[in-house]
């Protein structure tokens, strides 16, 4: 029987490696060894990048709520505390959209808030 080599296994997963890496600089897309530590490192980033997205979002809707907040004469964490207290379930990306694109309905909504917290 003839004996199995792993030529072509070892081939195709080096090929897939080096396609991740076509258009990096230089070596890193043309030579295996520089080309998997490219490879390796970039799907690392990208894993901790997926994750600060989120934080990185939720900073900017608190900005944008902080800033619309003080319009109405309160600050973020009072406007917070009195949604909380009138019952109204607003997540902070639907208030960021809502400040931005209806100031007078945030306007209408911050007023609550003002009431709750009397």
């Amino acid at each position: 029987m003839a004996r199995v080599k792993g030529a072509m296994m070892t081939r195709k997963r080096r090929n897939k490696t080096l396609k991740l890496a076509k258009g990096y600089w230089g070596a890193k897309s043309k030579h295996f060894k520089m080309a998997k530590e490219a490879v390796m490192k970039s799907g690392q980033y990208a894993y901790i990048g997926r994750r600060q997205k989120k934080r990185d979002f939720r900073r900017l809707w608190i900005t944008r709520i902080s800033a619309a907040a003080k319009l109405n004469g309160m600050n973020y964490s009072t406007l917070i505390n009195g949604l909380n207290k009138a019952g109204i379930k607003l997540n902070r990306k639907m208030l960021s959209e809502i400040a931005i694109n209806d100031p007078a309905g945030f306007t209408a909504i911050a007023n609550q808030a003002k009431a709750a917290l009397n």
